[in-house]
């Protein structure tokens, strides 16, 4: 696993379509990393290759051998969003209540852009 929205398979790095995980060093971005490790360790994954590739990577839609969606599974624990740009809103109805907020405000603290204050 290299991040929460990319895995490995035989040396090849495939980006989880239809989803957007925080980056390992943005807040939430290890942990949705490991909650793939987690679903992934010792099971064969699946990949239906789409057509598109994203920087070095294949795009694929990724598929644990119970047939769980790993995209819909990392949106239901909200630890990714739905991407409806690449998904056509396909995972959007998994996303908890107020994920979207969670995760861009703890994304723009760590990058400076919004102040904490104490109270």
């Amino acid at each position: 696993m290299i991040d929460g929205d990319t895995i490995v398979i035989s040396k090849t790095k495939i980006r989880i379509a239809g989803i957007d995980a925080p980056e390992l060093e943005h807040p939430w971005g290890k942990k949705s990393k490991y909650a793939v490790v987690r679903m992934c360790k010792g099971k064969v994954v699946t990949a239906v290759l789409g057509e598109d590739l994203s920087y070095d990577r294949l795009v694929a839609e990724c598929f644990l051998p119970d047939g769980t969606d790993i995209a819909a599974e990392l949106v239901r624990q909200g630890l990714a969003l739905d991407w409806p740009k690449f998904s056509g809103g396909k995972y959007k109805h998994l996303e908890p209540e107020g994920v979207r907020k969670r995760l861009w405000r703890a994304s723009a603290r760590q990058q400076g852009r919004m102040k904490v204050y104490d109270t």
